[in-house]
């Protein structure tokens, strides 16, 4: 390659040493753009659902009055749910659905949610803060 760069004559044709300078140069840029590249596409990607269900920390036994409780058994989103109630006691398939277990009692779709005890509608439950509610009048806690 001949040319001039300021006024000074280049001599001869580029050498092996400034093609390897070259090649490398656009190796790094080539780098920097897939870097930058990577970075953005990383940042615009929503996070991976690799979380454990809020449901998983209900597993366990939750006491309602006059006897009555609700068991939880099982984890990653699917739980048996097992009800005493006075007229005794029944089980139950259910997965997690947000922030709640969702079920099926007697062809009716049920959720089972974290409340306080003043939310489970239950007099006896109403000082009580760490609580599961089916529907009000239906609530569960850990004392």
């Amino acid at each position: 390659m001949k040319g001039f760069i300021k006024g000074h004559r280049i001599i001869g044709h580029m050498n092996s040493m400034s093609q390897n300078i070259m090649c490398q140069s656009l190796m790094v840029c080539v780098a920097l753009v897939l870097l930058v590249t990577a970075c953005q596409e990383y940042k615009s990607s929503p996070p991976a659902a690799t979380s454990t269900p809020i449901a998983d920390k209900w597993v366990g036994k939750w006491n309602g009055p006059e006897g009555t409780f609700i068991q939880i058994a099982g984890g990653n989103g699917k739980y048996e749910i097992t009800i005493q109630n006075l007229d005794g006691q029944r089980s139950f398939q259910g997965g997690a659905a947000g922030q709640q277990i969702a079920f099926e009692r007697d062809g009716v779709k049920e959720t089972l949610r974290a409340t306080s005890g003043a939310e489970t509608g239950m007099k006896w439950l109403s000082e009580k803060s760490n609580c599961l509610t089916v529907r009000v009048g239906e609530g569960y806690c850990r004392d």
